[in-house]
């Protein structure tokens, strides 16, 4: 949704409940690091914020499927699974991890950074290009819009059928950015803080539909609002794939390192398998025309 997808909810809750992924689990740590050909990416060469550690930053509070228990450190739920991952690769073991809390929006304005990369379901875009760094993508998204069963939208079919409604997203997303350029509503869309405050305004009726990513789609209706209902998947904006990438410091040293090891995760199955694991039901939620 940031941006910022799954059995049917049922499903997607019982295997948040049940899943564990600890940053020890062989997921993350059953390969080696990452050899670069040279010692540019050893773990001793890496200029990080803190010398021996990784920092890692997210928002505050952070979500299900992505994160379990407004939890990052535990190495559950899919993204706080990835950190770990690529610690693992860069060569931290999980006492040299330390998760640090950064808002969604300061983490990819321009200016120094406290952490050594965030992980927040962060979408690659050109204008955020220009404040920061990203790694390769370690994620392809959609964008969902939910809505009430009740809500006059529950039943649309197209894009054009969402034209008359007020949609919702959280600031400064590419869920927003989906309901200005594809959707291009009559109504102003209404903007949020954070998702917390947009799912309140979806449950009072304030808007009639929201947009978020499809693995947060899919949670939000099956274990959060179960009067509500995936209306369908947007199309995306540009015609390319919405693809999310940990942030860093722009021009930061590790950004190198860093992509290549996500880009080793993703080559090796690792990703695959946490996907399969964590967004397990992210499939069959219709596609608006």
């Amino acid at each position: 949704m940031r941006s910022r997808t799954l059995l049917v909810a049922a499903g997607l809750t019982a295997a948040l409940a049940t899943a564990g992924c600890a940053p020890a689990d062989d997921d993350t740590t059953a390969t080696p690091a990452v050899s670069s050909g040279s010692a540019a990416c050893d773990q001793a060469n890496l200029k990080t914020v803190a010398a021996g550690k990784l920092t890692i930053a997210t928002d505050e509070p952070v979500y299900e499927p992505w994160f379990k228990d407004n939890k990052p450190e535990s190495g559950e739920g899919f993204e706080s699974a990835v950190a770990y991952a690529v610690a693992t690769k860069l060569g931290y073991s999980k006492d040299q991890v330390v998760w640090t809390r950064v808002t969604f929006n300061n983490a990819i304005a321009p200016g120094k950074k406290t952490f050594d990369f965030d992980v927040n379901e962060f979408s690659i875009t050109d204008e955020r290009k220009q404040a920061v760094d990203f790694s390769a993508p370690y994620y392809d998204v959609t964008q969902t819009v939910i809505a009430l069963k009740t809500s006059k939208i529950a039943g649309a079919k197209s894009v054009a059928d969402l034209k008359g409604a007020k949609l919702g997203a959280q600031v400064g997303t590419t869920s927003y950015r989906s309901i200005t350029e594809v959707v291009k509503p009559t109504a102003q869309p209404q903007v949020y803080n954070n998702n917390d405050d947009a799912k309140k305004a979806l449950q009072n009726g304030q808007i009639d539909g929201l947009v978020v990513d499809l693995p947060t789609a899919f949670y939000i209706t099956g274990a959060e609002i179960t009067d509500a209902q995936i209306v369908g998947q947007l199309p995306q904006p540009s015609g390319t794939p919405e693809q999310f990438g940990l942030v860093l410091d722009k021009g930061s040293s590790l950004t190198t390192c860093v992509s290549q090891a996500v880009d080793t995760l993703r080559t090796d199955g690792t990703f695959k398998t946490l996907t399969d694991k964590w967004l397990s039901s992210v499939q069959g939620a219709p596609t608006l025309t």
